[in-house]
């Protein structure tokens, strides 16, 4: 509820490695809403309709990502109910969050919720969503690169990997976003929620903002980044990076390993999360997207090179994994891979 001011009311939570670029990003921006349109167009502010600030675990400045500190204006003990809560990202390897850090938070985040507060994460803010059992039975979505463990560590959260933005939960009270910049999706979808959409379309405006309408996965590697310690599918997991346009590479893989084709597969499976034709897919994937970036070669081409004979095949499965079709791939990143290849040797 507004405060009394007639302002709503947002706190930013605070937590050691969170990034300060995205907390400071959605502290101006939710300032500007209501005040800068006027500012800019008309030559007065208008009036602010958010007030935020920066909360942590007892009020202390907190050590933030890359040796930064971020200061705390208040504790989040002594903090009243706020309207909105946003829960930064963290940065730290996928599956190396110590969560045990963040208990005093995740606690404060699951009062606030149950008071009424609107809790929302950005990136790999939604573990400590994930953590604090807000998450359960409900459906989420975080950076692409920590889909996989927020689905593994917390197997009652439904995972929407695909998504840039998901709101759930008891009138829709949870929202969470995807990887980096989708704080951005979030602030204006949060925007027009609370003052209205006329209000975020000029936020967006302000701020050159474009919506993320077709979610993440064009943006998301499809590279596996797990740390495999079996060196015999380390060996395979070689030997294909070099082989995969070949005919049959599964199979190939098989013979060299010498072991049983049930053994192997499950053997692969179980040291990289992926079964082999799924690790071979992907594999083309990253080197068709590379192509399509940064040549003019016909899509059809693309297929044969990295080791489809059927065209048609090569563009549904493109689709389903990137989010995109091939061509539509191509308008979108070369454009701007050439634009930055042109500034960077100005």
């Amino acid at each position: 509820m507004p405060d009394g001011d007639g302002r709503l009311s947002v706190a930013l939570l605070a937590v050691p490695e969170a990034t300060p670029s995205t907390i400071y990003g959605l502290y101006d921006l939710f300032a500007s809403v209501g005040r800068d349109w006027d500012l800019v167009v008309k030559g007065r502010p208008g009036r602010s309709l958010m007030r935020s600030e920066i909360v942590s675990a007892g009020g202390e400045p907190v050590s933030g990502a890359n040796g930064s500190t971020i200061p705390a204006a208040r504790a989040i003990e002594d903090c009243p109910r706020p309207d909105i809560v946003c829960v930064p990202e963290v940065l730290c390897p996928p599956d190396c969050l110590d969560t045990a850090v963040y208990e005093s938070a995740c606690a404060w985040l699951r009062r606030t919720y149950e008071a009424g507060s609107v809790i929302a994460s950005v990136c790999s803010g939604a573990l400590l969503l994930a953590q604090s059992g807000l998450l359960d039975g409900r459906e989420a979505t975080t950076h692409w690169g920590f889909c996989g463990t927020l689905r593994s560590r917390y197997p009652a959260v439904t995972v929407h990997e695909s998504r840039a933005l998901v709101a759930t939960g008891e009138g829709q009270r949870i929202v969470t976003g995807g990887g980096g910049s989708s704080w951005h999706d979030l602030a204006l979808y949060l925007v027009a929620r609370f003052a209205g959409v006329e209000e975020a379309v000029r936020i967006a405006k302000l701020y050159l903002i474009e919506w993320h309408a077709h979610g993440q996965l064009p943006f998301a590697s499809l590279s596996l980044t797990r740390q495999v310690r079996d060196p015999l599918i380390a060996a395979c997991q070689e030997w294909i990076a070099d082989h995969y346009a070949e005919p049959r590479p599964v199979r190939a893989m098989i013979v060299r390993s010498g072991l049983p084709e049930r053994s192997f597969k499950r053997r692969f499976t179980q040291a990289t999360g992926m079964s082999p034709i799924e690790y071979v897919h992907t594999l083309r994937l990253e080197e068709a997207k590379q192509i399509l970036e940064t040549t003019d070669t016909p899509v059809e081409a693309i297929a044969e090179e990295v080791g489809y004979e059927d065209g048609s095949f090569f563009r549904r499965l493109f689709r389903r994994k990137v989010g995109l079709a091939p061509a539509e791939y191509r308008r979108r990143f070369a454009p701007f891979r050439r634009a930055l290849n042109g500034n960077a040797r100005q």
